[in-house]
């Protein structure tokens, strides 16, 4: 009798044996970077245990390069791209990928249908990179960096831990320029507007406002969340006015939550900023043509999706990019003189 032929173990097995990814196998196999050495040396070890050999064909094209980047954000709203901020996003990561040759990919991943396709593009390997934006709570996109098996870049640090590579703003730093701006201007009864309470923007922002008041010895009246929106903004300033009728200072966590808050105050009464001061953070456009302008806390969302792809494309060449965090400075105008 011939003896049965001995079946070759297959990656699924080699990335089971090894506890990672198969993903994150075919890497370390193939011996492309950004794979940990932990990780790297576990595969080695199931490789030899289980006397897996590598499919040349598949070696070969582990190598290759597919011409394109990413930008994927955790949002089911279509129009979430044309938005002022992830507009400004959008240009700063397209003047980046201008002096390479990689195109960019736009993929809204909130749902089921959105992150699936994303994985499937992982999986696939049909980019060569990600960048991630808007995640909040425990987002499962924040979990795509360890299987992905290629570079990830965050835009603004999750909820919980921190990635490898990242880019952010001091949203901690200039939230209390706001809080310092309103005690210099002698304002004593400030409330805040925040974003998404799942978002660590939002609670960078509303920790260092009430630290920056703190400091100060100034009260923080009232917080409630408008969702980064102009008409959540709108929402949460009529409940702050109805909580706090007495309030004198508004800091909004971004600039359309701001515009927001002044349209509200105008309709209640209250004069900006005779009655009321009102301060603003991103510093787009519109907070110039806000009625009355808008000082705000500005920070250079541009920059940011401009050196996110260049991180990126930094670790898709095997480098090993530092994290980056962006400063932050206060536009003075009317609303908050």
């Amino acid at each position: 009798m011939q003896p049965t032929p001995r079946r070759m173990p297959t990656l699924d097995e080699v990335a089971a044996r090894a506890g990672v990814s198969r993903a994150v196998a075919s890497r370390a196999i193939n011996n492309v970077p950004h794979v940990s050495r932990a990780k790297r040396e576990a595969v080695e070890r199931a490789v030899r245990e289980l006397g897996y050999v590598p499919n040349s064909t598949a070696r070969a094209l582990a190598g290759s390069k597919f011409g394109a980047v990413v930008l994927a954000a955790s949002s089911d709203e279509t129009g979430l791209f044309a938005d002022p901020f992830f507009a400004e996003i959008i240009v700063g990561v397209s003047t980046a990928l201008e002096e390479t040759d990689l195109q960019l990919i736009l993929v809204l991943a909130n749902t089921p249908r959105g992150r699936g396709r994303l994985q499937q593009m992982v999986r696939s390997r049909r980019a060569d990179g990600i960048m991630l934006m808007a995640l909040r709570g425990d987002d499962p996109l924040g979990r795509l960096a360890e299987d992905a098996g290629m570079p990830v870049v965050f835009g603004g640090l999750p909820l919980a831990g921190e990635p490898r590579w990242y880019v952010d703003a001091d949203n901690r730093g200039g939230a209390r320029l706001a809080a310092d701006h309103f005690v210099r201007a002698g304002r004593t009864r400030p409330v805040m507007i925040t974003g998404q309470v799942d978002s660590r923007v939002s609670v960078a922002r509303e920790q260092g406002f009430a630290e920056g008041l703190a400091l100060a010895g100034v009260p923080l009246l009232g917080v409630s969340s408008g969702a980064f929106q102009v008409e959540g903004g709108a929402a949460a300033m009529e409940q702050l006015l109805d909580a706090n009728p007495q309030l004198d200072a508004v800091f909004a966590a971004s600039d359309g939550m701001a515009i927001g808050a002044l349209q509200v105050l105008r309709c209640r009464g209250r004069r900006v900023p005779e009655d009321v001061s009102v301060i603003g953070y991103d510093d787009l456009a519109g907070a110039r043509h806000a009625n009355p302008p808008l000082t705000t806390v500005r920070q250079p969302v541009r920059a940011l999706g401009h050196e996110m792809a260049r991180m990126l494309v930094s670790a898709i060449n095997g480098q090993d990019p530092s994290p980056l965090i962006l400063p932050t400075r206060l536009t003075v105008r009317e609303s908050a003189p």
